[in-house]
């Protein structure tokens, strides 16, 4: 048997059989042994019946084990995903109704502000523990971490366990480089860039077609094409203001800053009329997830029944562990390390999303320099509300969260002091159970 890889979370059942699909492609992993790990006895056995699927349809000599064990799934692991959700729609849902209950709108909420920020605190905990035992069982294991809050997560554990090969992963950058070529008609192959920032909250300091600055053509297209415009509203009035276009949608970035949200208005002009996958919408995930709730049983039998597709898709953790610890082929990524120098004004050890190199020495991130202070104004203030959740969650100081909060662009565009703070301590209250580290709630 080949290497082993272990899906902490599996019962995602879309990412695991995406990411399945993708390693067992590479020739050096197709005998791989494959370790599916969840709590949900249910969506593990779909799990485990998804990549056998795969398995049989591509003739692999491959191994799939199911398991809630996690210290099973995880020892000896060469490579480890996790996909977790610590708490269900019934709690996670709080995260958004609250906020709105003092008139901060939220579209998604999982990445920061109130919402992120409670997501992040309870999910702590677990992935803490889930280091610790990589630490202990796989130290040599390369750990990609697909769950959000992306940041807050990356940078509690890289903290908690620095010799770790850890990093965290998001579609945005590269969705968001094919879209921008989509609009300019450029292919893919022909586009260069330079991304860096945060989490949801990176800038294309490059974006180059054959050479040459493409932001020209860029501007131009949003400017005299509607449908290109109406596509991403938030992310084209960003651009059109900033200079330089943003990877994560336009729903999340209207959560991000203080533009867009703060009155009726506004959210009916920028965030209700696009075109894209999330415009902007209240609660936008959370009415999707009610909404599969009740189907996606049947979503996944349908998915039985149709012709599988062995193709390698979009994700990057399959080329990073071909490059580390498969034919070795050097693979280059936006991942979340810790910024030690990397983007010189933004916080000294804050989680940071930059150009990192993958190859049989593990993970190397790339020094950028600096952002442009209209972008660094912006990440900057974001990056230092997830610093003071990371420390209060890491401390058990209610007040450090509530200044994160308070700090926040949306909401202190929305809320004054003490309506912050009694939401802040709903929140809490609404959490309480989900959050070992906080011995008190009082501040």
């Amino acid at each position: 048997m080949g290497k082993k890889f272990a899906f902490i979370g599996a019962g995602s059942l879309g990412f695991t059989r995406g990411l399945a699909k993708d390693i067992l492609s590479f020739p050096a992993f197709s005998d791989s042994l494959i370790y599916l790990m969840d709590v949900d006895d249910e969506r593990l056995s779909y799990s485990k019946k998804a990549v056998e699927r795969i398995v049989e349809a591509g003739n692999y000599p491959a191994k799939v084990v199911a398991t809630k064990d996690r210290v099973e799934a995880i020892k000896d692991a060469d490579g480890i995903l996790c996909t977790i959700l610590n708490g269900g729609v019934g709690i996670w849902r709080n995260d958004i109704e609250i906020p709105k209950k003092y008139g901060v709108d939220i579209n998604v909420g999982d990445t920061r502000g109130p919402a992120g920020i409670f997501r992040f605190l309870r999910t702590a905990p677990v992935m803490l523990s889930i280091i610790d035992d990589i630490a202990k069982y796989a130290p040599n294991a390369v750990f990609l971490n697909y769950t959000n809050p992306m940041a807050m997560l990356c940078r509690a554990m890289q903290e908690r366990q620095p010799s770790v090969k850890t990093s965290g992963l998001c579609h945005s950058v590269q969705g968001t480089a094919s879209m921008l070529a989509r609009w300019i008609g450029a292919s893919d192959d022909d586009v260069a860039y330079l991304c860096a920032g945060i989490n949801h909250q990176a800038f294309y300091l490059k974006y180059e077609v054959r050479g040459e600055d493409a932001y020209p053509r860029i501007r131009k297209a949003i400017m005299e094409n509607q449908e290109v415009y109406g596509e991403e509203i938030v992310r084209n009035e960003m651009f059109l203001a900033l200079d330089y276009y943003v990877t994560e949608s336009s729903g999340h970035n209207s959560e991000y800053n203080a533009w867009f949200r703060k009155r009726q208005d506004l959210i009916d002009e920028y965030c209700l009329k696009g075109t894209g996958w999330n415009p902007g919408a209240y609660a936008y995930i959370l009415d999707e997830y009610l909404e599969r709730e009740g189907t996606w049983r049947d979503t996944f039998e349908k998915y039985l029944s149709e012709p599988i597709d062995l193709d390698r898709g979009h994700e990057y953790a399959a080329s990073i562990f071909n490059a580390c610890f498969g034919d070795g082929s050097l693979f280059k990524f936006n991942g979340n390390v810790r910024n030690r120098g990397l983007i010189e004004n933004l916080p000294d050890g804050c989680c940071v999303e930059v150009p990192v190199l993958a190859s049989k020495l593990g993970l190397e991130p790339a020094h950028v320099g600096r952002l442009p202070n209209q972008l660094s104004a912006l990440v900057g203030l974001s990056a230092t509300c997830e610093e003071l959740a990371v420390q209060g969650s890491a401390d058990g100081d209610p007040k450090l969260i509530y200044q994160a909060i308070l700090h926040d662009p949306l909401t202190a565009a929305c809320l004054g002091l003490k309506e912050i703070k009694a939401m802040t301590a709903e929140m809490f209250s609404a959490n309480e159970g989900y959050l070992p580290q906080f011995k008190s709630f009082e501040w």
